[in-house]
């Protein structure tokens, strides 16, 4: 089952081998065309039909409004009547002129779960290669959602090429994303003057990585590492249990297993050691589909997993 409804891409293949594939360059326009995103999300008051065998009266519940897609009709969500709708031609207008003028590439877009959330992703131009071999490119997601799940969330993104591990780029003491929530009305100049000032963190995440790439790390500080990072709540909510199954896995990513783990980089190294959660997350955790796999790295419980394991390997080069 895929939660991918339609979605383009230019350049490699994505994670799931779906979507319209997009010569380079393509303008706005083709890109909403070719990712499913040039429909409008509509919205109609709440109406019920109260009385017997429902041939009685429609009445209206004001407080309340139901979404639904402007080209199939189809429902979205039952949301206040004080949410903001972000459509999903503003997340593409949002790089219109990023790319047109500062040199950002459109490289997937699309819609997940019948129209409810999506997203689109640019590289930024950014790039650094580690050891001579090792190369980290750097994205800009913005995401939003209409069913409530989720802010428009607009966050500097890395991708380790070699195994197209994402990692989100934490700004200064912020987890690297700025968030607007559907009580207030997305500006998206507002967020780009917010962005403007954090591009310059590039810099000091590349700084980061290599800081990452120059620690070793022995075997036992590895393992105590993951046990701190691969932990789950207890059914009663109190304890914190390590998760086995997925220390074991990425224990074998990271003693070479891991696409990239044997490169100078990574190899005994805390680079290394984030790498194998990010790959762990990204690819192997277990999940319903692909998809559900990728949004939960993206936006949930795997993009926690991965900030916990950027904040533990901090430490070892605090």
């Amino acid at each position: 089952m895929h939660l991918v409804e339609t979605m383009a891409y230019a350049g490699e293949k994505p994670w799931h081998g779906l979507g319209n594939r997009l010569a380079p360059q393509q303008s706005i326009d083709t890109w909403k065309q070719q990712a499913g995103m040039d429909w409008q999300i509509e919205a109609s008051e709440v109406r019920y039909i109260s009385g017997n065998n429902h041939m009685g009266v429609i009445n209206t519940f004001p407080e309340q409004k139901v979404l639904y897609r402007s080209d199939t009709k189809a429902p979205l969500a039952v949301v206040s009547k004080r949410f903001h709708v972000v459509q999903p031609g503003e997340i593409l207008e949002f790089y219109r002129d990023l790319t047109a003028c500062n040199g950002f590439e459109l490289e997937t877009a699309g819609v997940l779960r019948e129209g409810r959330k999506f997203w689109a992703l640019a590289k930024t131009g950014q790039s650094t290669t580690l050891k001579g071999r090792d190369r980290v490119d750097g994205y800009l997601l913005l995401a939003t959602a209409c069913d409530g799940t989720l802010a428009t969330t607009a966050q500097f993104t890395s991708v380790r090429v070699v195994c197209n591990n994402t990692l989100s780029i934490a700004l200064g003491n912020a987890n690297g994303a700025i968030k607007v929530p559907h009580r207030s009305q997305f500006d998206p100049e507002a967020v780009k003057r917010q962005l403007g000032i954090t591009v310059s963190s590039w810099d000091g995440f590349v700084a980061r990585m290599k800081a990452l790439v120059e620690r070793p790390v022995d075997p036992d500080t590895v393992e105590g590492l993951l046990r701190r990072v691969l932990t789950y709540a207890a059914p009663d909510g109190k304890a914190v249990v390590v998760n086995e199954q997925a220390l074991a896995t990425v224990r074998s990513l990271y003693e070479g297993g891991g696409r990239g783990a044997l490169m100078a980089s990574s190899r005994g190294t805390a680079w290394g050691v984030v790498n194998s959660v990010t790959e762990f997350v990204d690819h192997h955790r277990r999940a319903r589909s692909e998809d559900h796999r990728r949004d939960a790295a993206w936006f949930g419980q795997g993009a926690q997993i991965k900030q916990r394991a950027w904040d533990e390997v901090m430490k070892l080069v605090a």
